[in-house]
């Protein structure tokens, strides 16, 4: 019997605990306020854009070539005695490079220098003699035919006088061909010869120079682009900017020299040359370089950081804040590279804010806190709003 009440006991007293906990669940929910979420404005560094002339260009890669290069071959035959410069040296017009043994030379001028004065001698004979004659030949003292010969000898006598001079001439010139010159302003390769070789004229090459002031810039565009070069070749020579891999931000200005007169076949390009100054000789020959052809200059053109540029499906956009520093989402059209700048050629205006940094917790529509470019923008933690359960 006790153990009967008591076990209806505890179940009557669990049955009160299970009421009052729901009536005070229920009491809980009747008084629960509604739970809100609210987003921070999103932390961004924004740019004005602006206004600038910029230019319209083409990026090619290219060469550069040496604008004169020169393989000297020796004029006369002999045997190398000196050198007069080194191996990568910068020449000038005129410098004395090599010397070839000039004594079978000096032996051959001589030789002409003395028939010379042997002709010159047969001359004063043939002179005196045809003189003598001409007095004769007025009263009758020779006959005709010995004025004739005189006459003769002396037209025989001077003829080989030319001749004497002009062989005296031939060796005075392979004389001085002895002495081998620089024809330009260059700088010299390596030496192909050395004292002692032989070297035969018109065949052995001795030594290449390549002038490197002024220096060619060589390209090639494609033949799509071929008709907008054109066009700007028509308004006037066209600028070009050469930078170097290795120093990208130290641009080499020259000019548009050629453009050649035929698209390459199989390739579609054609080339077109530059002239470039390199007085510091910072380009040279063989060397790739990148090349900017300036083909016009876009007047006033709106320019905003590249940073800003997004992309989306529906193309390219940027986040504009307006005045009441709210995010609005704008599709634009955009140009070429300027730098760390971009040209906007539809779709925003000068004097408008772009965001360049946060547009990941940017939302269209939503507000934004503008921070100081040195502050790097962070998403900041959500915040409730409203009563607690």
């Amino acid at each position: 019997m006790m153990n009967d009440f008591l076990s209806r006991l505890c179940s009557l007293l669990a049955g009160l605990v299970l009421a009052a906990i729901l009536a005070l669940g229920l009491s809980a929910c009747g008084k629960e306020q509604p739970f809100t979420f609210t987003r921070p404005p999103a932390p961004v560094q924004v740019a004005t854009a602006i206004r600038r002339n910029v230019p319209q260009y083409l990026d090619e890669v290219g060469t550069c070539q040496a604008r004169e290069m020169v393989v000297i071959q020796p004029q006369v035959s002999g045997r190398i005695t000196a050198l007069h410069f080194t191996d990568g040296q910068d020449l000038k017009a005129g410098q004395l490079l090599f010397t070839i043994d000039p004594a079978p030379f000096q032996a051959q001028l001589d030789a002409a220098r003395a028939a010379l004065a042997q002709a010159q001698a047969a001359r004063d004979i043939a002179d005196i003699n045809f003189t003598r004659a001409r007095r004769l030949i007025a009263s009758k003292a020779i006959a005709q035919q010995e004025y004739d010969t005189a006459r003769n000898a002396v037209a025989v006598a001077k003829a080989q006088i030319e001749s004497a001079q002009a062989a005296v001439e031939t060796a005075r010139l392979n004389l001085g061909y002895c002495d081998i010159r620089c024809p330009i302003d260059g700088r010299a390769g390596q030496r192909l010869v050395d004292p002692g070789n032989i070297v035969t004229a018109n065949t052995t090459s001795l030594l290449s120079v390549q002038r490197l002031d002024p220096i060619y810039a060589d390209l090639t565009v494609s033949e799509n682009d071929l008709t907008a070069v054109q066009q700007a070749m028509a308004a006037g020579p066209l600028d070009v900017h050469v930078r170097l891999p290795d120093e990208p931000d130290r641009p080499i200005d020259g000019r548009l020299t050629f453009l050649d007169n035929a698209v390459a076949n199989g390739t579609g390009t054609i080339r077109l040359r530059a002239t470039v100054p390199n007085a510091d000789h910072r380009l040279w020959p063989g060397r790739f370089i990148k090349v900017r052809l300036i083909l016009r200059r876009l007047p006033q053109a709106v320019l905003v950081p590249a940073a800003a540029i997004q992309v989306s499906a529906e193309g390219n956009f940027v986040f504009v804040v307006d005045q009441q520093s709210q995010a609005q989402f704008r599709l634009v059209k955009v140009g070429q590279r300027q730098g760390d700048m971009v040209v906007i050629s539809e779709g925003l205006k000068p004097g408008e804010r772009v965001i360049t940094h946060g547009q990941m917790t940017v939302t269209p529509g939503a507000k934004v806190q503008i921070i100081a470019p040195g502050n790097a923008p962070t998403t900041a933690p959500a915040t409730q709003a409203g009563g607690s359960r």
